[in-house]
């Protein structure tokens, strides 16, 4: 089993990639990231699977659609009296995740699996095959974060919850330095995902509003429906919109959406500071030249984009996600950019599996990336994604095309009429909503015969 590569998930929570130095933004500061770039492969276009956290980390973690590995569910915790807070134990059997996934294939071929950090899966991780979990709340914030190590009693660490965990990645990549089994560490980074006003303050203040680049489908003139609402939420998460604490009742004075998105560049770099401190652990350690670095996040952001906030929609802002790949010993992959292929996160389990030549299970709904990886293929059979939504049905993103289907009145049937239909290589910023005339256009006849037969042959959970 020495012969395995160790493997880093690491995933961070509602970063979108156009905030990403090696995506093209050239404000931000993000070197770790554009290291990984460097060193490894850039996925151009990746789309998440389902546009919330949990379905998203679930599907991350089983190769499997929302609709098969938690019924179609988009968000579910045990309510506690402070709000969502862990999975629900003990249970009659497992609620999700109900077949195989990555980490139990891996702990079967002999891996060490750890956790660390956000968790967001409606299982406990032993049940899925991890033999080591620190693992805090769903409860957002980033001090006073209360953690539960093996499912011990809980305790909150001082100081910013970013920190704590990067120190904890970086001890843990030390340990396991002198063992000879492979490991597979599922590292979950919180930020940028609020409240974005925990934050230490160099990151609040790091970047200028009036430096921002705003997004041509943002409009500052209008504002965004409920904005001082939403505004508060993005600032103080279950703070403000479940506790009303009285600090987070009045926003800052001149508080608007320049202020906000210049903060959540800030909490960018925060995460991309501790990405940092995981690829330094790794050279120190003497693993980075064994270890497979994959990094991700579980959906975007829209941040005013399309007068929207958070995430949930088909639009790219809340869609599209970065994914970089890093396997030193892997030939040909420094600094390769893959712009034709079409990544989603249910690939992510194959492609890990694929990588280490283990075989990937039947039940996995995704498709290995490991050929555009070794640089062997430069398209795969299957170029596109299928996103799954709550409220707004379901959509197929092909490199050009964006077309989507409203859910029907009735139980997961689907409208007759096309919802969505953007032509992204005219219209980038989704302005144009062609799904007037969607019928009269070829490209999007066939991808709505594409997303129906997705739809009708992709099982759900029995």
């Amino acid at each position: 089993m020495g012969t395995f590569a160790n493997i880093i998930l690491c995933t961070c929570d509602q970063l979108r990639p156009f905030e990403v130095g090696c995506y093209g933004n050239g404000l931000i500061r993000t070197p770790n990231l554009d290291r990984l770039a460097r060193e490894g492969t850039r996925f151009e276009v990746a789309i998440t699977s389902y546009p919330v956290c949990m379905a998203a980390r679930s599907s991350m973690l089983s190769g499997q659609f929302a609709r098969r590995c938690t019924g179609g569910v988009g968000n579910a915790a045990c309510m506690g009296p402070l709000g969502p807070e862990l999975p629900e134990y003990p249970v009659p059997g497992r609620l999700h995740l109900k077949e195989s996934t990555l980490p139990e294939v891996l702990r079967n071929a002999g891996y060490y699996n750890a956790l660390i950090g956000k968790w967001h899966v409606h299982v406990w991780p032993h049940e899925l095959g991890f033999d080591y979990c620190l693992m805090c709340r769903v409860y957002h914030r980033h001090t006073g974060q209360s953690y539960t190590e093996n499912g011990g009693p809980e305790f909150v660490p001082p100081g910013y919850s970013v920190d704590f965990e990067a120190g904890r990645v970086e001890r843990f990549l030390h340990e396991r330095s002198s063992s000879s089994q492979p490991f597979f560490l599922f590292y979950n980074i919180s930020p940028p995902h609020c409240p974005l006003a925990d934050a230490p303050e160099r990151y609040l203040r790091l970047y200028d509003p009036e430096d921002i680049p705003v997004r041509p489908n943002v409009d500052l003139s209008r504002p965004l429906p409920e904005q001082d609402k939403w505004l508060k939420v993005y600032l103080w998460d279950h703070q403000y919109y479940r506790f009303h604490l009285p600090y987070t009742e009045h926003l800052p004075a001149g508080f608007g959406l320049r202020q906000l998105i210049a903060m959540y560049y800030g909490l960018t770099t925060w995460v991309d500071d501790a990405v940092g401190r995981m690829l330094s652990a790794l050279d120190s350690s003497g693993l980075a030249e064994s270890t497979i670095v994959v990094f991700t996040s579980d959906h975007g952001d829209y941040l005013g984009s399309h007068g929207r906030v958070q995430k949930g929609g088909l639009h790219e802002e809340s869609i599209r996600i970065p994914l970089l790949f890093r396997w030193p010993t892997l030939p040909g992959s420094r600094a390769r950019v893959v712009s034709g292929q079409v990544a989603s996160l249910v690939d992510l389990a194959p492609t890990i599996l694929d990588l280490i030549g283990l075989p990937v299970p039947p039940h996995m709904h995704g498709q290995s990336l490991a050929p555009m990886l070794r640089g062997d293929q430069g398209r795969l059979d299957r170029n596109c994604a299928f996103v799954e939504t709550a409220y707004e049905g379901v959509g197929i993103r092909t490199p050009r095309y964006l077309y989507a289907l409203p859910w029907a009145e009735q139980e997961r049937g689907l409208g007759e009429k096309a919802l969505y239909f953007f032509d992204l290589g005219r219209d980038p910023y989704q302005l144009r909503n062609l799904a007037s005339v969607a019928g009269q256009h070829p490209a999007a006849r066939e991808l709505d015969q594409r997303l129906r037969h997705w739809h009708n042959t992709t099982p759900w959970m029995s």
